[in-house]
């Protein structure tokens, strides 16, 4: 009989990881069977949807709460999936809101729970580690910091290592790119990053845009590239269609990879897009913004003084981070300026970066992760009279 995994992530970033763990899944086991809560990604690698993460993919403490009824009726679909045809494992990959009131309906009908990219329970909640120790049979993380924190904690853990090390790879050259879009290869490119879910375009992005005007006064010449996630309603990106002021914007979908390999410095949603930038070797301006009532709330939950992620690897501020009313278009412009024009610096952010990439460990990391999953299946695998005979 073949083995039936149960995969629910819910973010753009949660979709490319499970893309890249199915192929490696599929790869190891072909008659394997996998289906849940993915996208575009993690249907092309060989999953089935049960359902797609798109349009219930939302950041904040509070802008779910619309969301709510489509969140529920996500959730009773998938626990129906699981005993219709009860999986030999559910594999978790962040997007904790969802995952963590998903997990128990599954786990109580004795299947094994393995939590891959997990929470990130060290910056806020420290209570979500017991959480994680009821729910999860295993956890898998991808950076080494993690791994002491669970297994302190009592949580069986295994470091498998960052799957951006394998997946952020560049389509073309810079020079290629570039010209095949009719900008010049020599002039500083801008690459502007403003997230992959509606509500953080809308609030990220007007203030980037303000910022390249800025930025092409004391810069003249550069040119501004943004890296537009998929399935994105066109009126999120109004902010950069017009040539105002001199600033030229050349939208790319899909390609963030390239975007971010062509690019003297980055502006960027604070999230996986900074660790992709690291891949890179870009200099970065890390941004974020949430409703005022979210980040109130963060305020009293979040334990960090830092918010990126390459920023928390690295343990010190290897980049500039500008939140909430310290995002301005001034400031990003200021930091984005100094790093295209003071050569010291740059060399200083990038050999920060470099000391990121170091901690990232080495390629694999999917093909590690599919094969911790596939252990923890076999180790708790046995005949199970009258299950389904059905496959997904």
């Amino acid at each position: 009989m073949s083995t039936r995994l149960l995969l629910s992530c819910g973010e753009a970033s949660g979709d490319l990881y499970a893309g890249a763990l199915t192929r490696e899944l599929l790869a190891i086991d072909p008659d394997l069977r996998i289906a849940g809560l993915g996208g575009p990604r993690f249907a092309a690698a060989g999953g089935r949807l049960v359902d797609d993460y798109r349009d219930i993919s939302v950041t904040g403490l509070t802008e779910w709460i619309p969301k709510l009824p489509r969140l529920l009726a996500v959730r009773r679909r998938l626990i129906a999936a699981a005993r219709a045809e009860r999986p030999d494992a559910l594999v978790l990959i962040d997007f904790s809101g969802f995952n963590f009131r998903l997990a128990p309906s599954i786990r109580r009908l004795g299947v094994p729970v393995v939590y891959y990219i997990s929470p990130q329970i060290w910056a806020s909640r420290a209570g979500r580690l017991a959480t994680i120790r009821a729910i999860a049979d295993r956890v898998l993380v991808i950076f080494p910091f993690e791994e002491s924190i669970y297994r302190s904690g009592g949580v069986p853990v295994e470091f498998v290592g960052h799957p951006l090390i394998d997946l952020a790879k560049p389509s073309a050259t810079r020079e290629r790119f570039l010209a095949d879009r009719g900008l010049t290869p020599s002039a500083r490119t801008v690459a502007i990053l403003p997230g992959s879910r509606p509500n953080e375009v809308a609030r990220i992005l007007p203030d980037l845009a303000a910022a390249t005007r800025l930025i092409r006064r004391d810069v003249p010449g550069a040119q501004f590239v943004v890296a537009r996630a998929p399935h994105l309603d066109d009126h999120l990106f109004d902010a950069v269609r017009a040539d105002d002021a001199g600033a030229r914007f050349t939208l790319v979908e899909g390609d963030t990879d390239t975007v971010l390999a062509s690019a003297d410095v980055a502006l960027t949603a604070s999230g996986t897009a900074t660790v992709q930038a690291a891949l890179h070797d870009t200099p970065m301006v890390v941004v974020y913004r949430m409703s005022p009532l979210s980040y109130q709330l963060a305020r009293r939950l979040v334990r960090l003084d830092s918010i990126g992620m390459v920023n928390l690897i690295a343990g010190e501020n290897i980049v500039p981070e500008l939140v909430q009313d310290a995002f301005t278009p001034d400031a990003v412009a200021r930091e984005a300026v100094s790093m295209l024009t003071d050569r010291a610096r740059a060399a200083r952010v990038r050999q920060g970066l470099a000391s990121v990439r170091q901690r990232l460990g080495g390629p694999g990391a999917s093909r590690r992760a599919a094969e911790a999953i596939l252990r923890v299946v076999r180790s708790r695998q046995s005949p199970v009279i009258g299950r389904p005979q059905r496959d997904w």
